[in-house]
């Protein structure tokens, strides 16, 4: 398989810039990409995947490199532009607007959700609180929106019926409604639609310039083709909460730039700042990890036995008992932390280890096990540990 380090991006973190990119060939670019090259290339081969774009944060330097095809029907090739779909990653960004309308003094996160969805007052979901619904603790929410529920007077409808199957921030399910009414009660305290909200104000004020809920024509040539099981081409159908809990198409780019903010926000107006920080802070352990505003992290150092038990199938579909912490832990460098994505067609994973300044994205156009993915995240960490990169 032919890799092609597409770009030696240095990405520049402020509030209303996107990506400078500078050529370059200077050797701890070529170190880095024989890091990558020796997880990906393998990795590539082993899940049959088509394309994947890496991006790579370390020591102050941004790096992009791209792999293999965007779409197996065109034959184009994974470039810096190319818009894979992200899954629940989108969840990251919804988080960031409801800690953005925190900072704003517009949400309070230990407010019931009915005061921001009125609809659901009375109800027991209307008890749930904004924080309950970004640590996945209301009380046990299924993890998808069931089948029938096609819009939201439907699911409104389904809320105000549901019954909390634990007492609520006693157990952690993981739950694209809870993300997605996070998203509403955020957008709502705002006095946006959600799409507007996040499309219309936070992606630009971060600096997202190629990330999209609604791909525009435009850029449609740019938006990959993903992948089935059975090696047939797809792409994701949209459903209710959608835009606020899987929908995002975005480059590895955006999300490195991202990634970047996160470890160092210095440069970002003060609300976005204190947002970033807000979804790091940790609010509930829950077996091995500890669930921050839908960032997840466990200690570092991390064993790899951890990351990967804190990103299982159990951690997924099962309810695990939960604890509050209080006060809330302040954001750490000494964590590793992550968050998982998925479509039917494609995989996404990011990473960050503030202690050594190293950002991680996976997107592939392939949906892989998300064991693979964390193992071949914690195999190039572990490379770049030993890169040296010039500041």
């Amino acid at each position: 398989m032919r890799t092609r380090l597409a770009s030696f991006a240095t990405l520049i973190a402020c509030a209303g810039l996107g990506a400078s990119v500078a050529q370059a060939a200077a050797p701890s670019s070529v170190r880095v990409t024989a890091a990558v090259d020796r997880v990906v290339v393998p990795l590539m081969r082993q899940r049959h995947i088509p394309g994947m774009a890496v991006g790579v944060l370390a020591a102050g330097r941004s790096y992009v490199l791209n792999y293999g095809v965007a779409s197996t029907a065109s034959g184009a090739p994974v470039d810096d532009a190319t818009l894979f779909e992200v899954g629940s990653v989108t969840k990251i960004l919804t988080a960031t607007l409801a800690a953005w309308a925190v900072a704003r003094h517009r949400l309070n996160l230990d407010a019931p959700v009915q005061r921001y969805v009125p609809r659901l007052r009375g109800s027991a979901f209307g008890q749930v609180t904004v924080l309950e619904l970004g640590t996945y603790t209301p009380g046990g929410l299924p993890l998808q929106v069931p089948d029938g529920v096609r819009d939201r007077a439907q699911l409104l409808a389904y809320l105000r019926a549901w019954k909390p199957a634990c007492a609520p921030g006693s157990c952690r399910t993981y739950s694209n409604i809870a993300t997605g009414m996070l998203g509403a009660a955020a957008a709502q305290s705002l006095g946006l639609p959600f799409a507007q909200a996040m499309q219309g104000r936070l992606l630009p004020a971060l600096g997202m310039r190629h990330s999209w809920l609604r791909v525009p024509a435009g850029e449609r040539p740019h938006y990959a083709l993903g992948t089935t099981q059975d090696g047939k081409p797809i792409r994701m159908q949209r459903g209710e909460l959608a835009d606020e809990a899987y929908g995002l198409r975005t480059t590895a780019g955006d999300l490195l730039h991202l990634l970047r903010l996160n470890l160092d926000g210095r440069d970002l107006a003060p609300d976005l700042r204190e947002a970033l920080e807000l979804t790091r802070t940790g609010h509930v352990r829950a077996g091995v990890l500890t669930q921050d505003l839908v960032w997840e992290q466990v200690p570092y150092p991390a064993t790899l036995p951890t990351l990967l038990e804190a990103n299982s199938m159990r951690m997924i579909l099962d309810a695990v008992p939960a604890a509050r912490i209080d006060p809330p832990a302040r954001p750490t460098p000494d964590a590793w932390i992550d968050k998982t994505g998925a479509t039917n067609g494609f995989s996404a994973y990011v990473a960050m280890v503030p202690r050594l300044g190293v950002g991680i994205v996976l997107l592939a156009n392939r949906n892989i096990p998300i064991g693979a993915q964390v193992r071949a995240a914690y195999a190039i960490v572990g490379d770049l540990k030993a890169v040296e990169v010039p500041r």
